[in-house]
């Protein structure tokens, strides 16, 4: 097990404590069994890593990090791993890429009840469903979530800024008071532009901004070629259409999806296409909305489809349309934020009861001003008034 050990230090010596996902204190870490699910490049194995060295800061051999494609799994199983390092100490074990390691589930079952004093956290696939592994997981893991950054951690890790969280109904109620906080420490809208190409991943920091585009096409390419791959079984032809789909959608979204259109563009059937939608919205590169008043059912065709994030707008199409890059950023950071999302009769998205509607600058209130309980979402100004509010607030939430 040396060159696990070996690899888990070299890893260690370069992680350090500059900046830390939102993510890092929602967890109960001391929970047994935790697992972290999220899009690739959101940071999760840092968040293991920075667990490792400044929340545990474990004496020697105590803590162990491995990903589950290393090498040494191809003539070495998990348990037994496990055991090797449990007898030599070992108490906190966190496993990155679970989805790649065959019988993951079984295994992980075995370890938290042949370990009871064993702390072990893994990372996924958003894509996994945790709860439906061959082995009843359910009752042994406690699962969280991390998407990529919300604008407020963008401002935090370009700008060195301290800006703390604000909820939805802080937003609606105070964001006159909210804003001239944020303003006199920075100019927002230069920096939302910016976010909004290329800032939902923490790599913005260590990549070239100009090569961020290829990084997520290479994501993409990975999500569906090796994870989609373990979980869903795909072949190359499958995953081959899969990309198409992706790519006919990211032409148009958001659309309202005709199925059977679909299905003759990517040259397959329309039950492929509902599965593979799915599938796709579960691995963090779909954003579905469902009209308010309809049930919720799986393989349902979603009454609109967007792209995830905005970086995937812009990595997916050399000049996207502004109000579909805004209205993505919206459902994102609500959807990020815990918040069941439908589209309503008027407006752009529903939500706790609340219409927002999304527009640029001089956007008005002619499309909802009959209701109640709305709110004009406007890029491209830094200041609101009365229910008119800045889109760039709507990431602050998390």
């Amino acid at each position: 097990m040396d060159i696990l050990f070996s690899n888990s230090q070299n890893l260690l010596n370069q992680t350090n404590d500059k900046f830390f996902r939102y993510l890092f204190d929602k967890i109960d870490w001391n929970q047994r069994m935790i697992a972290i699910k999220g899009p690739r490049g959101s940071g999760k194995t840092t968040l293991m890593l920075q667990q490792i060295k400044y929340g545990i800061k474990p004496q020697s051999n105590q803590a162990l990090y491995f990903s589950a494609d290393h090498y040494w799994f191809y003539t070495h199983n998990l348990v037994e791993t496990t055991d090797s390092f449990y007898q030599n100490g070992g108490r906190f074990l966190f496993i990155d890429e679970v989805h790649k390691y065959p019988n993951w589930s079984r295994e992980l079952k075995n370890i938290y009840d042949l370990y009871p004093d064993l702390k072990v956290v893994f990372s996924s696939s958003s894509a996994l469903d945790i709860y439906r592994g061959e082995s009843d997981l359910s009752r042994r893991v406690i699962s969280y979530e991390l998407p990529g950054m919300s604008f407020r951690e963008y401002l935090n890790l370009t700008q060195e800024q301290n800006f703390q969280p604000v909820s939805l109904a802080e937003i609606q109620t105070s964001h006159s008071q909210i804003t001239p906080e944020i303003t006199s420490k920075l100019q927002p809208l230069p920096a939302f532009k910016e976010y909004l190409r290329r800032g939902y991943l923490p790599i913005i920091t260590e990549s070239n901004p100009e090569t961020i585009p290829v990084f997520l096409q290479q994501i993409i390419n990975t999500v569906v070629e090796s994870d989609l791959a373990f979980i869903a079984d795909y072949n190359a032809g499958t995953a081959y259409k899969v990309k198409k789909l992706l790519g006919v959608l990211a032409e148009s979204v958001p659309l309202k999806p005709n199925v059977s259109s679909i299905a003759r563009k990517v040259e397959t059937s329309r039950d492929s296409v509902y599965e593979w939608l799915t599938q796709l919205e579960k691995a963090r590169l779909l954003n579905f909305l469902i009209a308010e008043g309809k049930g919720i059912t799986l393989l349902q065709k979603p009454d609109k489809v967007y792209l995830e994030n905005t970086n995937l707008s812009y990595a997916l199409k050399a000049t996207p349309e502004i109000g579909s890059v805004r209205e993505t950023f919206l459902l994102n950071q609500l959807k990020n934020i815990k918040k069941e999302v439908r589209l309503p009769k008027s407006g752009d998205f529903l939500v706790d009861e609340l219409v927002i509607e999304v527009g640029g600058k001089n956007k008005d209130a002619s499309q909802v001003n009959h209701l109640e309980n709305y709110l004009i979402a406007a890029d491209e100004i830094e200041h609101g008034f009365g229910k008119k509010v800045p889109l760039w607030v709507f990431g602050m939430g998390y």
